[in-house]
């Protein structure tokens, strides 16, 4: 009888090892799951590689939301207004009405953004890390940074404080949501609506916004994509990204040392968002058959989920391993790397956009600080990032005891949060089942067999 609590003890001690990975191979499971038989992961034992960017690339693998049981969960995790969000938007004058919209936003000369992002940033770590040694999460640092930064592109004036706040809130909520570390929290989100909204109607926007969309639709437009998607998907960025430098010195001496080296940034961007992309399974929808090869037909109505760590981890050596290095004799467009997506296929609208405005922020850190990280690293980064900023010219002070308890805090914080991604995880795939959003917003009007129009 003495076996049992033995066993117990050694399931408890040893749950830092095993139980995160267990429960990110179970909520991509689910993610799977959730779409029922119809969902088609690649790349697969089926459709390895070659295929996984044909598939991707296929006119007829367009469809974002309708007929997927995996959209009711990204509906009910982006609300508000997730029917008007680029990524989730059908093809159609709508998507094509918002999707130039946004360019409008994103376009202009890359040494003005640049400048911009620079700007935002250095007024934000100044004000955010006063002491020679301090112990951050990078992924809260970057959030403020890139909500004032969305906030100039949208209004074109510098970001008070408390719509900083509002939009750090919203984006916070959202990806924590996303991650399953917390649930959504709506009246946080409404705040930030109801202020965009007074900025709308009061026409305080640089650009005009998509006329396909009413008043509450290009305020949730905004939302969406500006003050959510964008503020979040930079901060994660930037995060892996000063992680990596933390955790891998001669990489940061050498883009300390030569800030304005546009080739090197390049090829440890490329490595980053290779080991660590910022999407784990991205899904699509057929709209018609897809004729694979002769013996093979994907047909209409399938659900696509790409896996992209699966994807960039082939055609590589020793993929696991961080090495810009190899990104001297490889050109990102010749082997499994679509950290932005494909052409074919809606890729980013912020493609060009993103790298530069991360390399003005990551010489903005590297320029004040020397980082330094013992934490685990993971694509999902669900931790945000614990790292150490010591300011440089402070004087020298031994750091090994904070890595020390940031190591081991870490591994046990894992477990924890573990646990608790379970548990919110398993409540809201089960919330958004019932509430259906994406299935109830194209069912059609009854005695009405029309789609909602695209």
């Amino acid at each position: 009888m003495k076996v049992i609590p033995v066993l117990a003890a050694a399931a408890v001690l040893t749950a830092p090892r095993w139980l995160p990975r267990r429960v990110v191979a179970l909520r991509g499971k689910v993610f799977e799951l959730v779409n029922g038989d119809n969902a088609i992961t690649l790349p697969d034992e089926r459709f390895g590689p070659e295929k996984f960017r044909e598939i991707y690339s296929h006119p007829n693998a367009g469809g974002r939301s309708e007929g997927a049981g995996l959209s009711d969960l990204f509906w009910y995790w982006l609300s508000p207004g997730p029917e008007v969000h680029q990524e989730h938007l059908e093809a159609g004058p709508r998507y094509d009405d918002v999707a130039r919209t946004t360019q409008r936003f994103l376009a202009g000369s890359s040494a003005s953004l640049a400048a911009t992002a620079a700007r935002c940033a250095a007024a934000v770590l100044d004000e955010q890390v006063r002491r020679d040694v301090t112990a951050v999460r990078l992924r809260d640092l970057m959030m403020p940074i890139w909500a004032e930064f969305n906030y100039e592109l949208v209004f074109g004036e510098p970001c008070p404080r408390p719509a900083r706040d509002l939009i750090v809130g919203n984006a916070t909520d959202v990806v924590d949501a996303l991650k399953c570390t917390g649930l959504r929290h709506p009246g946080r989100r409404a705040r930030l609506t109801r202020y965009l909204r007074a900025r709308v109607e009061a026409g305080d926007v640089v650009h005009e916004l998509p006329s396909t969309l009413d008043t509450t639709e290009q305020v949730h437009y905004l939302q969406g994509t500006f003050f959510n998607t964008s503020v979040v998907q930079l901060s994660e960025a930037m995060a892996h990204l000063l992680l990596v430098l933390a955790q891998h010195h001669d990489v940061q001496r050498r883009l300390a040392a030569n800030p304005s080296d546009e080739r090197y940034f390049s090829h440890v961007l490329d490595e980053t968002l290779r080991v660590f992309p910022l999407f784990g399974i991205a899904h699509r929808i057929t709209t018609g058959d897809i004729d694979v090869d002769e013996r093979t037909t994907l047909p209409r109505g399938s659900v696509l989920c790409f896996s992209y760590p699966e994807y960039h981890a082939s055609g590589h050596q020793d993929p696991e391993v961080f090495d810009p290095s190899r990104w001297a004799e490889l050109s990102a467009k010749d082997v499994p790397h679509i950290p932005f997506g494909i052409a074919a296929n809606r890729p980013c609208p912020a493609w060009r956009l993103s790298p530069l405005v991360m390399r003005a922020v990551a010489g903005e850190v590297l320029r004040r600080f020397r980082l330094d990280s013992s934490v685990r690293h993971t694509r999902s980064l669900p931790s945000r990032g614990p790292c150490l900023l010591v300011r440089r010219g402070a004087p020298e002070r031994a750091t090994a005891a904070v890595l020390g308890f940031l190591r081991v805090r870490d591994r046990w914080e894992d477990v924890e949060r573990s646990l608790r991604q379970l548990v919110l995880g398993t409540w809201m795939v089960l919330d958004a089942r019932s509430q259906r959003l994406a299935g109830r917003y194209f069912e059609p009007p009854p005695g009405c067999p029309a789609h909602r129009p695209a």
